[in-house]
């Protein structure tokens, strides 16, 4: 876990190490946490913590700076089972290629080994515009951690 480098500094104090690519999702290890997800086309990943169920919006917003391959990944020494936390993926939105990165998207870890909640359609968790009449091609903005 390159822990004998000196921690950087996140948001609110948060300590971050570079971490490792596996196992793929977030794994405590007994004493922190790793995080590690896979894109191929990525240009940047967030990583957002959250205090609460109820949260409308992170409490912290860590950028991975680490990756391996495909893997985006960082360690957070002090994060524990039970930590709440979604990802904003950034990259291209360009639907004609298959690619809707929308970083106002918060997106479920596809490892996570609980979710929290239910799940609620609403109109802000679509990558889109659904109001534009353009199908999928117009972007939205709209930040969707509130529905999530």
């Amino acid at each position: 876990m390159n822990r004998g480098l000196a921690p950087a500094r996140g948001p609110a104090g948060i300590r971050v190490w570079p971490g490792g690519p596996n196992p793929l999702g977030a794994t405590f290890d007994g004493q922190g946490t790793n995080f590690a997800l896979f894109s191929e086309h990525a240009t940047a990943v967030d990583l957002c913590l959250f205090s609460g169920p109820d949260a409308p919006t992170e409490s912290a917003r860590i950028p991975l700076r680490d990756r391996t391959d495909q893997v985006w990944h960082a360690y957070l020494p002090d994060v524990r089972p039970g930590q709440l936390y979604g990802y904003r993926v950034h990259g291209p939105y360009d639907p004609s290629q298959g690619h809707r990165f929308n970083p106002a998207k918060l997106l479920i870890d596809p490892y996570a080994k609980a979710i929290s909640g239910t799940f609620d359609l609403n109109p802000t968790q679509f990558g889109y515009a659904t109001d534009a009449g353009r199908e999928d091609l117009e972007i939205s903005q709209t930040d969707s951690a509130p529905a999530m």
